[in-house]
């Protein structure tokens, strides 16, 4: 099962650059500290350990600057060198900034035992996920108690166009920002883009008529899933809830009929929870 890294995205350093350059100069903008944080974003749960070729390709920064900027990060406890490979890992002062984050994100606090009961009730995966870029990033993730494992945990990222957790994203966002968004996914996309939106414009309509979105194989051909959206009253941020499993494990019925629907309830309470409601 593939997870996405977020660095393939429209808005990787490369083309963000590309996208500068016809621009005018933003002088607030530290294009070193971008650069060091790019780094650090390549490494990903399923790539732990790079080296700077590596680095360099994910981010598409020179080489040379990236043996500064590796260089400069295990100096200041961002990163780890492993002499023996020649290769670095993210070490305690990135995941201290991680854990911080998780820590004092209250929406986690919140949704989490609602989250255990609805996997105990499906059987199956729950995760809890915001955007980040054109992905959706997990922040939490738990599993029913004879759920079949799968490639997915805690930090891994979903395409926010085929998997029901983006899609519920994309399905409550001002149009404005949406017809935005979408725009980046088709230049991804490319000739795969008719039939992904497709996808993305039902979901629009299903969030409208029955609150929650599907994936069914879009993501993986033999994943299901279901999402829905919660957006706190402060606007401080876009997350989704999904529920889902294997095809095999789990039909297209029970996801609409039962778990779609369940799903809702969670997401509003957690809302209602959140808005001291």
């Amino acid at each position: 099962m593939r997870v996405e890294n977020s660095l393939e995205a429209w808005d990787a350093p490369a083309e963000r650059r590309k996208q500068a350059a016809a621009e005018p100069e933003d002088r607030k903008f530290v294009t070193s500290l971008a650069r060091g944080l790019e780094v650090l974003r390549a490494f990903t749960p399923s790539e732990g350990i790079l080296g700077n070729r590596d680095i360099a390709q994910r981010t598409g920064l020179p080489k040379p600057t990236v043996s500064r900027l590796t260089y400069t990060l295990t100096k200041l406890g961002y990163l780890n060198h492993i002499e023996r490979i020649g290769k670095y890992q993210l070490a305690a002062g990135a995941l201290a900034i991680g854990y911080s984050t998780l820590a004092n994100m209250r929406i986690r606090q919140i949704a989490r035992p609602y989250m255990e009961e609805l996997a105990q009730f499906a059987n199956a995966s729950v995760a809890l996920g915001t955007r980040d870029r054109l992905n959706v990033i997990y922040v939490d993730y738990c599993r029913g108690p004879q759920s079949v494992l799968t490639r997915v945990d805690l930090g891994s990222r979903l395409p926010l166009a085929t998997s029901a957790i983006g899609r519920a994203i994309i399905g409550v966002l001002p149009p404005r920002d949406r017809d935005w968004l979408l725009q980046h996914i088709a230049k991804r996309e490319g000739s795969e883009w008719p039939n992904i939106r497709a996808g993305i414009e039902q979901a629009i309509s299903d969030v409208k008529t029955r609150g929650f979105t599907m994936s069914i194989g879009d993501w993986h051909h033999d994943v299901s899933g279901v999402g829905v959206a919660i957006v706190p009253a402060d606007r401080s941020g876009v997350f989704a809830l999904n529920c889902g499993a294997p095809a095999f494990q789990i039909t297209r019925e029970k996801l609409e009929r039962e778990i779609g629907p369940r799903l809702v309830n969670v997401a509003r309470t957690i809302e209602a929870t959140l808005n001291g409601a």
